[in-house]
């Protein structure tokens, strides 16, 4: 595996000040060739799975992963190459899109919440809560139709306080033993241009494409600015943002994998200890077969 990844790299800092422009969309090659590539993602796959099954099998914590990006960064493929080799028993995803009437006549996190990991399990959210402060920022008009009671639909506040929540929340989560790793795949808006033009171009992409992903395309400096917000507002030590480069998708997949694996080796993870009184049993039901 490449030691040259460093998780904090990428890791927004509580109450860092910077702006989203200045950080980076591509940065140098973790990996040599498409070979070392396949090799070293076949590595962390291979850590990730055994770290999996310690999970798993000691039932103790639940892990969330959060991936919210721009259309086109790569989250559904650094999603199915990550967690490729994961026991599907142990892995739940979720996809957000528009909201139903059932889950409008509920709080903004209502829905979400519903899909959280049971414990052993690693739950992941493509797209999610974030939603709520990102595309609703940036098309009000989403807001001011979901129902909410006049005194609350203030523009000016409410996006402070959905940030409220959504840390409050996630503060409690990571107390009752859910540890959250939340990455923005950071994209340039020339990449995503071409690969909007390869999914246009490739009959097997096309399915990708629609009309709406250029009309969301002209709003970029607008969800740019909701992004920035968002990382500042959202990223606590215990439930930290990574903003991972992603104008490669294999630079990006390494990095995300490599972030995952760090953090589950943080929490200690072991098989359960096996009593006396169950060695023994065990050795009872050898001497019966």
């Amino acid at each position: 595996m490449s030691t040259k990844i460093k998780m904090t790299d990428y890791q927004i800092q509580p109450g860092e000040e910077f702006t989203l422009g200045d950080l980076p969309t591509k940065v140098d090659r973790f990996y040599k060739s498409k070979k070392k590539y396949r090799k070293q993602m076949k590595e962390q796959v291979d850590e990730l799975k055994e770290q999996q099954r310690m999970h798993y099998a000691s039932n103790r914590n639940s892990i969330l992963l959060i991936f919210q990006t721009m259309d086109a960064a790569g989250k559904d493929g650094a999603i199915r190459h990550v967690m490729s080799g994961v026991n599907p028993q142990g892995c739940q995803v979720f996809s957000f899109k528009e909201p139903s009437a059932e889950e409008l006549d509920h709080d903004f996190l209502w829905r979400t919440t519903r899909r959280l990991p049971e414990r052993g399990r690693i739950g992941i959210f493509n797209r999610s809560y974030y939603e709520e402060v990102l595309i609703v920022r940036v098309h009000p008009e989403i807001l001011r139709n979901q129902g909410l009671p006049e005194g609350l639909v203030a523009e000016q506040a409410i996006w402070e306080e959905r940030y409220r929540s959504i840390v409050d929340l996630e503060a409690h989560l990571h107390r009752n033993g859910t540890r959250i790793i939340k990455f923005f795949l950071h994209l340039s808006k020339d990449e995503q241009r071409e690969r909007f033009i390869a999914r246009i171009d490739k009959p097997e992409k096309n399915w990708k494409f629609s009309l709406a992903d250029v009309s969301e395309r002209k709003h970029w400096d607008e969800y740019m600015e909701a992004y920035e917000s968002c990382l500042k507002a959202t990223s606590t030590a215990d439930a930290p943002w990574y903003a991972v480069p992603a104008d490669d998708k294999k630079n990006a997949r390494l990095i995300v994998s490599h972030i995952i694996l760090e953090t589950m080796k943080q929490l200690g993870l072991s098989y359960p200890e096996v009593s006396k009184a169950r060695v023994k049993e065990l050795q009872d039901i050898r001497e019966c077969l």
